[in-house]
């Protein structure tokens, strides 16, 4: 495993964001997650999220594309910290009810060096979720599930204040 890469990852309301923006504040390389990235971008451009989200699947394989080509643009060898990372397309898939096996194949071709899983915190509404709650709590499992079937070490973080969050996971890299 040559990438020095780290993925934060968890359902919607885990606190990704936080942890990322606290992250790059410290000076660390991080990636915004690729799909609120896509629907900021179409919203500036007029259309609603319910146009944006019309087909699920395209939805979906528009933010596995955007992953793809940040990834391939991105040196492997430094350490970067990703608001969600490909695998987690395969979550995404199976909770829609597409079949994930085209993911599973492009996740074979990256590599990460440790994954975080963030426990849920309280459902924040906003703009691009569309998620509910027994849609979250599917998803944190399917999350988890998708990286320990690539091989990957996942690790918990419960909830707890965020810099303590940040104190785990920084512990757990190579970036001390």
């Amino acid at each position: 495993m040559n990438a020095k890469w780290y993925v934060i990852t968890g359902s919607a309301s885990s606190g990704k964001t936080t942890i990322i923006n606290s992250l790059a504040k410290m000076g660390y390389m991080t990636v915004p997650e690729a799909a609120r990235v896509f629907i900021d971008e179409e919203m500036k451009k007029g259309k609603t999220i319910e146009e944006i989200r019309k087909s699920e699947i395209e939805f979906q394989r528009k933010v596995l594309d955007i992953k793809i080509k940040i990834e391939d643009e991105l040196p492997k060898n430094k350490i970067i910290f990703f608001d969600r990372a490909i695998p987690d397309s395969i979550a995404y898939f199976q909770i829609c009810g597409f079949d994930s096996k085209e993911v599973i194949k492009i996740c074979k071709e990256n590599t990460y060096r440790k994954i975080f899983l963030l426990g849920r915190l309280p459902l924040e509404r906003d703009y691009a979720r569309t998620e509910d709650d027994e849609t979250m709590n599917k998803l944190q499992i399917l999350l988890k599930k998708a990286y320990l079937d690539l091989g990957y070490e996942v690790i918990d973080v419960p909830v707890m204040p965020v810099e303590a969050r940040l104190r785990m996971i920084l512990s757990n890299t190579d970036s001390q």
